[in-house]
């Protein structure tokens, strides 16, 4: 099993590759999204997030899921118009993706191994946190907003 974020890669909304070693001395937030979710306001707290923060190293980095309930039925071009028409999203988003399960992309089977139980997405909007070094600080759960004291703390720590 590799030994930091930076050994995996996703595939970018756009369809290109979309390595985590491009996000290398950077802290990032990877949060598993849905557009069709009672949580998918949060949005809206993650591009505050990302703009607020991205200055002194931040990246947002939205991985669509629709393994919960079907909250993300679109194709990538379709959750992409979403994003940026309904919320103004400016982070970098991945090629929809699972996040738990057998089917689960390596970086989350990577996360599970590191973190345990509390990396593992149990709904829309998870968060793990990654610092620059590339390791795992630590999960947030679907109902921790963005904004929320716990997830900025952390977020200042790492940087």
């Amino acid at each position: 099993m590799a030994g930091s974020a930076y050994d995996y890669a996703f595939k970018s909304i756009d369809g290109g590759d979309l390595p985590l070693s491009t996000f290398k001395d950077k802290v990032v937030l990877v949060v598993n999204t849905a557009s069709k979710c009672g949580l998918t306001p949060q949005y809206e707290g993650l591009e505050k997030l990302y703009a607020d923060y991205r200055d002194r190293g931040l990246v947002v980095l939205g991985a669509p899921c629709n393994q919960f309930m079907g909250q993300e039925p679109g194709t990538e071009a379709e959750i992409k118009d979403f994003c940026q028409t309904r919320f103004s999203v400016d982070f970098p988003m991945t090629a929809k993706v699972e996040v738990k399960g057998d089917g689960a992309h390596p970086f989350y089977k990577w996360a599970e191994a590191r973190l345990g139980e509390p990396a593992v997405p149990v709904w829309n909007f998870h968060k793990i946190l990654i610092g620059r070094d590339g390791q795992l600080i630590r999960a947030f759960g679907p109902r921790t907003e963005p904004l929320d004291g716990e997830v900025i703390r952390a977020v200042e720590a790492a940087l």
